[in-house]
């Protein structure tokens, strides 16, 4: 990274980082795209599972690791501060927490998984194929977290290609994994969804093992780290990246679990609403890896930014990141409700999943502008370390008017499930419209505290 003068150098900087950021999150989710299109492939009832494993596996994962994520704007804003050492210390306490978490969610799975399934009431192939895939996924937890912290740090510094090349490498190896696991080619033993999990464990291994590599061997990774920095334990360390990674990972699981109950919910409908929701869902997902991705570059280049004391670039790009999302968003979203069917097609053979995915997406294009918005702000923030009230912003959206607005629309209108998709995007809609509130509150605020500095 570098000082940016103009706003094209800010846009080319933005998007030196954010290409092959979104190149990686589109790795990474290609994995669960893998999953879900042949499982569904396989059969509608593999589709089910997965879908409902998926739905209980990714608010843990992705609050979890949120915690992870934390490692990013601390790095970025020491990177910017030019304290190596500083740097150092939050890469290896990272590991250290990465670890510490892992073990804890495969000792509370080990516990409460089966009980959870149960509960659930579940059709007795779906609930197989859940377990299944689930017990698959959990051998990759530990080399998955690590990897999170990994990429953190790679993206602090700004060279954002590695990790892209890495996953580009190991996706092949996913692809195939998945194949012959799912159906039982080539001598495999045929493990339906369930192969699913395990084809993924197996990636999140191969693709944390290169990150290592590259990170103990090549510059300006190396400069960084050392087995001496792993005999230096700190707790202050680790509260330092718990403070501001436990609100950024509270919010991204208040997100992500707000569409688990989703799926939850709406399990209750027959198995082609499940598949057809999940199929829509996955689609919607796949987009969000563009706002995502420009959120992460955006997370590292405001901290960077802010480390350095230049509060008008870091304004700058906050707001840059939040108008390309945006437009991204549009154009993205007017796509998909053009060609819903075609792309409906691509989840299932069965005429009746694809009409009513098709059905679902109508609602993708507000549903994507709202969620750009609030990813982009919420990013920003990030940058600053501001992430306690914005914690409480997507718990208010998310929980007290995403759900009870988008079940009350299912459950007592004529709308049915598609009622969910309307109170997901209203939510997210005021989700984003109060964190924009909240950054432009924090931006002036640092801008006053520079001027009386200088008074």
């Amino acid at each position: 990274m570098y000082q940016t003068y103009s706003t094209k150098e800010k846009i080319k900087q933005i998007f030196v980082m954010l290409i092959p950021i979104l190149i990686t999150q589109f790795g990474m989710f290609s994995m669960v795209f893998f999953n879900t299109i042949m499982s569904g492939k396989y059969n509608s009832s593999d589709l089910a599972g997965v879908a409902i494993g998926s739905s209980i596996w990714n608010p843990i994962f992705t609050g979890l690791s949120g915690i992870l994520l934390a490692v990013s704007p601390i790095a970025a804003q020491r990177f910017g501060e030019k304290k190596g050492r500083e740097v150092s210390s939050i890469l290896t306490h990272g590991i250290y927490l990465a670890v510490m978490i892992a073990v804890l969610v495969i000792i509370l799975g080990f516990f409460l998984l089966n009980p959870l399934l149960t509960v659930m009431n579940l059709p007795g192939s779906v609930h197989e194929t859940a377990h299944g895939y689930l017990v698959g996924l959990s051998y990759g937890i530990m080399p998955l977290f690590i990897f999170n912290v990994l990429r953190s740090f790679i993206y602090a510094l700004g060279k954002t290609r590695v990790v892209m090349y890495i996953l580009l490498l190991s996706l092949p190896v996913n692809l195939f994994l998945n194949y012959v696991l799912i159906f039982g080619n080539w001598g495999f033993p045929e493990l339906g969804g369930a192969g699913a999990g395990y084809a993924t464990s197996v990636t999140y291994y191969l693709i944390a093992g290169m990150t290592a590599a590259v990170i103990i061997k090549q510059q300006p990774f190396s400069q960084f780290v050392g087995l001496e920095h792993f005999k230096e334990f700190s707790g202050e360390k680790v509260k330092e990246i718990l403070k501001i990674g436990v609100p950024m990972g509270l919010s991204i699981f208040f997100e992500t679990s707000m569409f688990a109950v989703v799926t939850i919910l709406i399990s209750k409908f027959n198995i082609t609403t499940i598949a057809a929701y999940q199929s829509a869902l996955n689609i919607v997902s796949f987009l969000y890896m563009i706002p995502i991705s420009i959120s992460m570059a955006q997370t590292v280049l405001v901290g960077f930014e802010v480390g350095a004391g230049r509060y008008k670039d870091a304004k700058a790009y906050s707001w840059l990141g939040i108008y390309l999302a945006v437009i991204i968003a549009i154009v993205a979203g007017l796509l998909v409700v053009l060609f819903r069917y075609d792309v409906a097609a691509l989840y299932s053979n069965e005429p009746a999943v694809i009409a009513l995915t098709g059905q679902f997406l109508i609602y993708a294009l507000f549903f994507m502008i709202s969620d750009a918005i609030q990813v982009t702000a919420l990013a920003a923030l990030r940058g600053y370390k501001d992430v306690n009230i914005s914690f409480i912003i997507t718990l208010i959206a998310y929980w007290l008017i995403c759900l009870p607005v988008g079940y009350l629309l299912a459950h007592f209108t004529p709308l049915g499930a598609p009622g969910y998709w309307i109170g997901l995007t209203t939510g997210l809609l005021a989700a984003g419209i109060s964190l924009s509130w909240r950054l432009i509150h924090i931006q002036k605020r640092r801008y006053n505290e520079k001027l009386a500095k200088v008074v």
